[in-house]
């Protein structure tokens, strides 16, 4: 952007140490929008103060954040694509990243997957090739859960490290299954990321049974192993929850990147990074709104 008197101007209050001015500029630079970057980017590395350098930080992570939030809004009200929810996701921690990249890893194992599928294949016999391309050709590991790895819940550090937890792998199932036609979807299964093989045949001919009986059997993303209703229904005792019909029914891709934005944002639970915590909280909500 063409720095003219006014932003030249508003870059020299930047250091101004009352906060009220100080709230205004930021304001103001903000009201540029995304285009005004650069400069601040030039004013950084111009700059030797840590304070005025932090400051600049702050306003250009006001600037991602309100781009992203836009493009949720439009995500949201268009296609809700699992791929893009998810990608918008991880540029919030990354908003610089380029999507090629991992645009071409997913069409290389979607490509893998698909030369090794025929219309022959029974349910189980489809998950399975799945199941050996990712997990043992294409090496992809899951690990638990920990709210100090941010980056394992990204899609695109799962695709370039090999390496996700229960939420990231899973997303990266349900996006090569809906590429291929293969009917698998997230469940509501409570505390689990577990995806179900929903049977097409029984949707259409039972449209009102129970949701459990349109699943034909379950599959852990952490690892790929295959579960049946008998492993769920003995899960549920272990827990000592009833299972109800609303855990069976498959999870909205809405509700699937609403839900990895809240676990993201377990992973800034501190007070220096508070303020992220609320940003992913806030994104989740205006996806479910």
């Amino acid at each position: 952007m063409v720095e003219n008197k006014e932003i030249s101007a508003l870059f020299h209050l930047i250091d101004d140490p009352d906060e009220e001015v100080y709230s205004t500029v930021s304001t103001r630079l903000i009201s540029f929008g995304k285009g005004i970057i650069p400069n601040l980017e030039n004013l950084w590395e111009n700059t030797h103060s840590e304070d005025v350098q932090e400051r600049i930080e702050t306003i250009i992570h006001k600037l991602h954040f309100r781009e992203l939030t836009e493009e949720f809004i439009y995500w949201k009200n268009g296609s809700c694509d699992l791929l893009k929810g998810a990608l918008l996701a991880a540029r919030y921690h990354y908003p610089d990243m380029q999507e090629a990249g991992a645009m071409q890893e997913i069409e290389k194992l979607r490509r893998n997957i698909w030369l090794e599928l025929n219309n022959y294949l029974t349910p189980l016999e489809q998950i399975n090739v799945i199941t050996s391309i990712l997990y043992n050709y294409y090496k992809q590991k899951g690990v638990e859960i920990s709210y100090n790895q941010p980056e394992d819940f990204l899609i695109t550090k799962t695709l370039e490290t090999k390496k996700g937890n229960a939420i990231s792998n899973g997303i990266l199932y349900l996006i090569l299954c809906d590429l291929l036609d293969i009917p698998v979807k997230a469940t509501s299964i409570p505390r689990q990321f577990i995806l179900g093989y929903f049977d097409p045949q029984y949707q259409y001919l039972n449209p009102v049974g129970h949701s459990a009986e349109k699943i034909n059997f379950f599959i852990d993303p952490l690892n790929g192993n295959i579960y049946s209703h008998k492993d769920v229904e003995n899960y549920f005792k272990r827990i000592a929850v009833s299972p109800s019909a609303t855990y069976f029914r498959q999870l909205s891709n809405k509700r699937i990147i609403a839900f990895l934005l809240e676990e993201l944002s377990k992973c800034f639970d501190t007070d220096r990074n508070r303020y992220k915590m609320d940003e992913l909280t806030s994104l989740a909500k205006l996806i479910e709104e």
